[in-house]
């Protein structure tokens, strides 16, 4: 679905945060309001460039949805749910759930077990190390904040009053860029903001879109190279350890009883051997890592967009290009696009397939700065008055994020 550009009138009163604003929300201690004031600084710096170049969609402003989604990572909302979903719906799950159940009520005889498999399910997704998921895109959204949303500020500040290009002053400031291609250089973004300023400087609408593209896509490309260990760490992140499995499994059906709690772990240790729980806890904890990844997989492939808009970035792009990127003449987006895009001029197989392969998630990411470039409700505020209130006072805001 495609919008028009938003009105640059209404965008022009927009203030950029500057330099020192990044740095303070960079070292906010607590992870969850820190991402809630990233994802605010992020739609400011949108804003403010969306005002310098006719309203479109710069590479910021899929930042703040992407940002807004990763919150509900670093909080862990809903993940625990979908873990346990999974659980239940795999038949091969059931029947290793069943497997330990089954050695709890002869390890257990005397014991009222009931609905023992619900109780297997949410020990194994409290035992899964989610923490670590969090931990891992709480990493990632800082990292990117910290060296991108500084560039945009710095930018936003160096240019506040340019109309026309000034090649000595974008020179200077790609001078305090690191050469070399990422994850160390940062040649992406010295070509990104060129192509933003040139954007900002003419006034062939068609040129304007492409250089908006080509910016987003070298922006894009650099974040994403930049998070590939945060990816990789998140979606491996969840491992069951059976003998933890086993512990709090123990503790749940002996609540009362520490000291024959106490008095089973210790036969098990003394004798040197793996009890009947144990090992079909081993069992369902090698088939649990499969699951749980396609559980964390499932999370970070899903962009809420506003109006409550899901784009699950498994499926093929349900959208169209604009008409103004319908057909594309840059030279040097066209050969980006040949790197990055392997169906040029097409939406279909943008599916991503595994996002923790770089080229499969850039073939979506590059589509989707393409078919929402000129959607004006990109631009719209994350969060209400009252929750921006909070978020920018250090607080946790009520009500749903």
């Amino acid at each position: 679905m495609s919008h028009p550009s938003a009105d640059v009138d209404e965008l022009s009163g927009d203030v950029p945060p500057t330099v020192p604003d990044v740095d303070r929300i960079v070292a906010h201690a607590d992870p969850v309001v820190r991402n809630l004031q990233i994802t605010h600084c992020y739609h400011r710096l949108s804003r403010a460039l969306a005002a310098r170049t006719g309203g479109w969609a710069n590479w910021c402003t899929f930042a703040v949805w992407a940002s807004k989604q990763v919150g509900q990572s670093i909080r862990q909302e809903d993940l625990a749910r979908t873990l346990e979903r999974l659980l239940k719906s795999s038949p091969e799950t059931a029947a290793r759930v069943e497997l330990v159940a089954r050695s709890l009520r002869r390890a257990l005889p005397r014991r009222g077990l009931d609905d023992l498999e619900r109780v297997v399910r949410r020990a194994v997704v409290a035992t899964a190390r989610l923490d670590a998921v969090s931990e891992a895109t709480a990493r990632g959204n800082l990292k990117v904040f910290e060296e991108i949303a500084r560039e945009f500020a710095r930018f936003l500040a160096e240019f506040a009053d340019d109309a026309v290009a000034d090649e000595q002053r974008i020179a200077r400031f790609r001078d305090g860029l690191r050469p070399g291609e990422p994850p160390e250089g940062q040649d992406r973004l010295r070509r990104a903001f060129t192509r933003y300023h040139e954007a900002m400087s003419t006034a062939d609408p068609k040129q304007r879109a492409e250089l908006l593209l080509l910016a987003n896509i070298e922006v894009g490309l650099h974040e994403q190279t930049r998070l590939q260990p945060e990816i990789t760490a998140a979606l491996e992140a969840p491992l069951v350890d059976p003998r933890a499995l086993e512990r709090r499994l123990f503790r749940l059906l002996l609540p009362d009883n520490p000291v024959l709690r106490w008095l089973r772990m210790a036969l098990v240790i003394v004798l040197g051997r793996r009890g009947p729980v144990r090992v079909a806890g081993e069992q369902l904890a090698d088939h649990v890592r499969a699951v749980a990844r396609r559980a964390v997989t499932a999370h970070l492939m899903t962009l809420a967009l506003p109006g409550g808009e899901l784009l699950e970035l498994d499926e093929d792009l349900p959208a169209r290009f604009p008409p103004l990127l319908d057909r594309l003449s840059h030279p040097e987006l066209l050969a980006l696009l040949r790197v990055v895009d392997p169906t040029p001029d097409s939406l279909l197989d943008t599916a991503a397939r595994d996002w923790s392969d770089l080229p499969d998630r850039m073939h979506y990411i590059a589509d989707m700065f393409r078919c929402h470039a000129q959607r004006a409700d990109l631009l719209d505020p994350p969060f209400t008055g009252e929750q921006v209130e909070a978020i920018t006072s250090g607080r946790r805001p009520a009500g749903r994020l």
